[in-house]
């Protein structure tokens, strides 16, 4: 194929969601939008399906109506309750037809239909071309029915949106389920293909991270503030924020116990926060009396607390759980128009959504420790928008002062992790605003030469180009097998390949361009194991037949399949070094259903079909070649390689194993001649190459990570030099 063909073929591998929506000129858009919101809108709108991650007061919701004007004749929102009336404002403000809802029935005929989440099952998604999911954090938790039904439901709907604020990197349920409603990519092949799993939980792969950040960048645009996007700023800055915690003292005592100690689990948090009620909603209620002419939201968790500090609080209205879904969403209109002074409710009720920032005080009475509900109560008043100070007051007794320091510990966590969310993508945004394709890694070439080999540094489907027709005598190496993003991040890796047809097609490259260099009649060993599949990634787990297809991959190429050679191997080093549950002594007595052989490791021998111009005349003696004539190769030792640890890469998620030494021997002793080509396209550290050289072989190979590309060159260096090196008996034969 041509060099424009492997071009064509990389662009395809990059991890991005290409454009399947429409494009609308920015001028078309609603006047009122925000330049950076009228990019957004046009990015969503062009993508299709698209997540906008904007922080609170960056107004997803007009942009999300914006949207839902351009995207289909007939577009759902679904929406909090409260959050869904305040839309159908929101759309009078900027004179844009919203109906609200309950089932669909009552749903507009065209133009935008509004609902709550609680009623979304009562539609038919069949009958919208467009759906937006406002607050689509109900998306974070995938165990909740919720979740599942809106996957569900909207899985063929041809435009999707979801807005929520900037979600944490860490979060890998939230993102994953965003994508998989979205269409993007399923939670487990997100977990498959960016994460690793160890004994601490999931862990993104350091050689994945720019392939991550641009693949979320794709299908999601997270911001902090305009200039993110880079525009202006200006407007969008938050006023201070005053967290004020009000630590009482108690004679609240465990049972059992003299004194109060650090609360241990739910439990205790639970047992705690009923008995020190009184004292807490005293003080807040003396709080909120102290500024009588200010708005409050007063955030409780336990029912009781609400009731007492209503009695106390006579111009407070109180919102439960119970209270129909009418009386919710009035009662926050009239807060948010100020015709309320007062609400005190729970952050599950009213934390999502709402804008309050004509309130600028709060106190907590009591405090739970989910992270998600603090930051999202705090911002229905601290944010753009907002023109005063806020002040948030957090009332609780002595022992529940460490729910508070663990809040702030998790407050310090997302905060940097939500910043190293926005830095990394950034540029990969930009990027997408431009309709531009920004590289995820940086490729270099470069190349090194000794007295009897090269080593080129660079993507073997490239490099190898350079080589002339049929000068390679034989090719010893062995490919990548599909485990994504474990020792580089670059596209040209050809491991880095997320589906078997991706991974074939990148190596159909390399074996026709073998198949050029090498000689008529001569040899290629390919040395190939079984690879195991994974739950997440493939479904099951089991084993898929790498060698089966990788004799087919050669035959579509113009090879012969000439031989197989089975290498033994020890299953308890492998269970040692893989960890197997299939290979461990207590599957084997708690049930040996569940054990397995070890995999063995191949050497798949292919011929180039042609009349050889020479003979091979092995150096080995007859006894040595039954030994090798062998289908199974016996006696090669699994530590004998080259030290691989000088060129591991601190974010090399795995340890690079290389081709062991006697392997390699056997095949450049039995299938080419001393002075002849030896060539590997995968050369790592260059293994290959030393052996070569030690058995009086030239060496061309080529590596694609610079870290081993230069160990290689050193290991090469290392063995050239040995093998100039003179003997004692040349020195005695040169003093005579």
């Amino acid at each position: 194929m041509s060099d424009g063909d492997y071009g064509a073929f990389l662009a395809s591998k990059a991890l991005v969601i290409p454009a399947a929506g429409i494009d609308v000129p920015t001028e078309r858009l609603h006047p009122g939008l925000k330049d950076f919101q009228r990019a957004s809108v046009a990015w969503a709108l062009r993508k299709g399906r698209a997540a906008l991650f904007h922080d609170t007061g960056l107004g997803k919701s007009f942009q999300a109506l914006v949207w839902a004007q351009h995207a289909a004749a007939r577009t759902l929102i679904v929406a909090p309750l409260a959050v869904a009336r305040q839309t159908v404002r929101e759309g009078e403000k900027w004179g844009i037809a919203v109906t609200y809802a309950r089932s669909q029935e009552q749903s507009a005929s065209t133009g935008i239909t509004i609902t709550n989440y609680e009623m979304v099952q009562h539609f038919d998604p069949a009958t919208f071309g467009a759906v937006v999911l406002d607050e689509s954090s109900v998306l974070a938790d995938p165990t909740t029915k919720t979740n599942r039904l809106l996957i569900d439901l909207f899985r063929d709907t041809p435009f999707r949106l979801c807005c929520s604020a900037t979600p944490a990197p860490n979060a890998i349920e939230e993102l994953g389920n965003h994508a998989e409603f979205l269409g993007v990519m399923s939670l487990n092949e997100m977990r498959a293909t960016f994460f690793y799993n160890d004994d601490n939980g999931w862990k993104m792969k350091p050689h994945s991270r720019p392939h991550f950040w641009r693949w979320l960048s794709s299908w999601a645009m997270s911001l902090k503030r305009p200039s993110d996007l880079g525009f202006d700023d200006s407007g969008y800055a938050l006023p201070p924020l005053t967290i004020s915690p009000l630590i009482l003292p108690t004679d609240y005592r465990p049972d059992g116990q003299m004194f109060a100690v650090a609360l241990k689990g739910v439990t205790e948090r639970a047992t705690v926060r009923r008995q020190t009620l009184g004292e807490r909603v005293r003080a807040a209620a003396e709080l909120m009396r102290a500024e009588p002419d200010e708005q409050w939201i007063a955030w409780v968790g336990l029912n009781d607390e609400g009731r007492e500090l209503a009695a106390l609080i006579p111009d407070a209205v109180l919102i439960e759980g119970k209270d129909t879904p009418d009386r919710k969403a009035e009662v926050f209109l009239r807060f948010a128009a100020g015709e309320v002074r007062t609400i005190i409710t729970k952050a599950t009720i009213a934390a999502l959504g709402m804008n309050f920032q004509g309130c600028a005080r709060q106190v907590f009475v009591g405090l739970g420790d989910s992270y998600l509900f603090y930051y999202q109560a705090i911002r229905r008043s601290w944010r753009f928008g907002q023109q005063r100070p806020v002040n948030v007051h957090i009332v609780l007794t002595e022992p529940e002062a460490v729910i508070y320091h663990n809040v702030l510990r998790k407050e310090r966590e997302a905060q940097q992790m939500s910043s190293e969310l926005i830095a990394n993508v950034a540029e990969y945004e930009r990027a997408e605003v431009r309709a531009t394709v920004r590289e995820s890694a940086p490729y270099t070439t470069d190349e090194a030469t000794g007295r009897d080999w090269r080593l080129l540094l660079g993507d073997s489907a490239e490099r190898l180009r350079e080589l002339p027709d049929e000068s390679v005598d034989l090719a010893v190496y062995s490919p990548p097998f599909a485990d994504l993003f474990v020792y580089s991040a670059s596209d040209r890796d050809l491991g880095n390949s997320r589906t078997p047809e991706q991974f074939w097609q990148h190596y159909g490259f390399i074996i026709r361009e073998m198949y050029r260099l090498t000689k008529p009649g001569r040899t290629n060993c390919v040395h190939v194991a079984d690879v195991p599949s994974m739950k997440e990634r493939d479904g099951r787990i089991g084993l898929k037949d790498f060698p089966g297809a990788t004799i087919r991959a050669y035959e579509a190429a113009g090879w012969v399949f000439y031989s197989r050679i089975t290498i033994k191997r020890n299953p308890q080093i492998q269970a040692m070094r893989t960890h197997s549950h299939g290979l461990s002594f207590l599957s084997l007595r708690r049930d040996s259903g569940d054990s397995r052989v070890a995999i063995s490791d191949y050497i798949l021998v292919f011929h180039k079909p042609g009349e050889r111009a020479e003979r091979v005349h092995s150096d080995i003696t007859n006894d040595l070649w039954i030994e090798w004539a062998s289908n199974i190769w016996e006696g090669i030792r699994e530590g004998h390689t080259l030290n691989a640890a000088e060129a591991r890469d601190p974010d090399d998620v795995k340890h690079i194993c290389p081709l062991q030494l006697d392997t390699i021997e056997r095949c450049v002793r039995l299938w080419s001649n001393p002075g002849e080509l030896v060539c590997s396209p995968f050369a790592g550290i260059g293994s290959e190459g030393v052996v070569s050289l030690e058995h009086s072989r030239r060496f061309i190979g080529v590596e694609l990570n610079a870290n081993y590309w230069r160990t290689a060159c050193r290991n090469l260096q290392r063995a050239e030099s040995m093998a100039n090196r003179p003997t004692l008996f040349d020195a005695i034969g040169e003093a005579s």
